[in-house]
């Protein structure tokens, strides 16, 4: 075992430690989407007690004895009463795919709450078939207005290219757009509430973040939107290098924090008033619209509900694991563990099987959407590969130094 201190790229711990109680390890990086940075600098954000305890563990265990939620509900029933519709307009935008957290979300305010929900959907860079199929009970089953948002496809995958070669983050445009669309769709129309999931920040940000009803609007902040970055590359640079217009990027650039306070409009999390479980959330969405798991097991993981709406999500969740060391089969695993669905054991053994595999299905459309060779896929994963947490073994493959079953390189 090595005692070598090792470059760690992206501003992560050298040292690599796992949560004693679930299987994320101290390398996961904050959810926040960086376009105003020259680089991909991550802000490191989970944090591990002296037991070795994540702060996600924690929180978990805050939901389970330190919230009061029948309080929460009764201050997530004023709140929507404070913007409930009087004429039967429109009174709450939750944006989502249809996925079974937006469903989910979505019918419960509609169909619990007596609110009246338009739907906000980012367009998937290649939906799945079944993704195609859940987005569409959404509205059918599920009994939804919905506005399907796709923007400039030519851009786009120009964008995704970029974010693959220069971040190896194929999901930046996307998941950039996606968090703008539904403020912006709110203030277009009047609508004053727009209702997310749960907060990401409970995956791992600091346990204060989660105690926020509302989202940041720091990352609604852009002084001159000519410097936002998209795939490390500023907007200016790609106007002046690719012939696009200032007009294609409208979609992309968010509403100012200024505006969205004059038009009273306020988002907030759902995840926050009601005690959050992705699998319940599977069990409710598939009862009440339609919302169908995958036939089969997704690549890089044993779960068959999660993000399975987009060809080009099997591999945000392996460059996640190039990048970090985290898999699909970690995440998945993760919060599975914390909410009681399997041991950690379990879950270990289900990483060690699965977190490593690569997602074959769609590898030639994801290389045809990003114009790129196999053989330029692979030089640019490799040079992601970050030496503290990479290494080649004596037959010249790569391999993990340190993993949650105890079997790297250096373990």
């Amino acid at each position: 075992m090595t005692t070598q201190r090792l470059e760690a790229y992206y501003g992560l711990p050298s040292e690599v430690r796992f949560c004693r109680k679930c299987v994320i390890s101290n390398q996961r990086p904050s959810s926040t989407i960086e376009f105003k940075s020259t680089t991909e600098q991550k802000k490191h954000s989970i944090e591990f007690d002296e037991n070795d305890i994540c702060s996600a563990c924690r929180y978990h265990d805050e939901k389970e004895l330190g919230i009061d939620w029948q309080k929460r509900e009764d201050t997530l029933l004023r709140l929507l009463d404070k913007f409930r519709s009087k004429d039967g307009g429109y009174d709450v935008v939750v944006p989502g795919s249809g996925g079974k957290d937006s469903a989910y979300t979505s019918h419960v305010l509609k169909y619990k709450y007596g609110m009246n929900p338009l739907t906000v959907t980012w367009a998937p860079h290649l939906y799945t078939d079944i993704g195609w199929k859940n987005f569409q009970n959404w509205m059918h089953v599920g009994g939804h207005d919905n506005l399907l948002y796709t923007p400039n496809g030519k851009l786009h995958r120009l964008m995704t290219k970029l974010a693959f070669h220069n971040l190896l983050h194929p999901f930046q445009p996307f998941i950039i757009g996606q968090k703008i669309v539904g403020p912006a769709i709110a203030a277009k129309y009047g609508i004053k509430l727009v209702m997310y999931g749960e907060n990401q920040a409970e995956y791992g940000n600091k346990v204060d973040e989660n105690n926020i009803p509302t989202m940041n609007e720091e990352f609604f902040t852009v002084e001159d939107p000519m410097q936002m970055r998209f795939g490390g590359v500023t907007m200016q640079e790609i106007i002046d290098q690719y012939g696009f217009k200032f007009h294609d990027f409208a979609p992309y650039i968010p509403p100012n924090p200024t505006e969205l306070k004059e038009k009273g409009v306020e988002m907030h999390y759902l995840g926050y008033y009601l005690k959050w479980d992705p699998q319940e959330c599977y069990y409710y969405a598939a009862e009440h619209t339609g919302f169908e798991a995958n036939p089969e097991r997704t690549e890089g993981s044993y779960s068959k509900y999660s993000s399975i709406d987009d060809k080009i999500d099997p591999f945000h969740y392996f460059t996640t694991w190039i990048k970090f060391g985290i898999g699909r089969a970690t995440y998945d695993a993760d919060q599975e563990i914390r909410n009681g669905k399997i041991t950690r054991e379990e879950g270990v053994a289900l990483v060690k099987k699965y977190d490593s595999e690569f997602p074959k299905k769609y590898f030639k459309e994801f290389l045809d959407y990003i114009d790129t060779s196999e053989e330029d896929f692979w030089k640019t994963v490799d040079k992601y590969r970050s030496p503290h947490l990479w290494g080649k073994d004596e037959n010249g493959e790569w391999k993990m130094r340190h993993n949650v079953f105890g079997e790297g390189l250096d373990d």
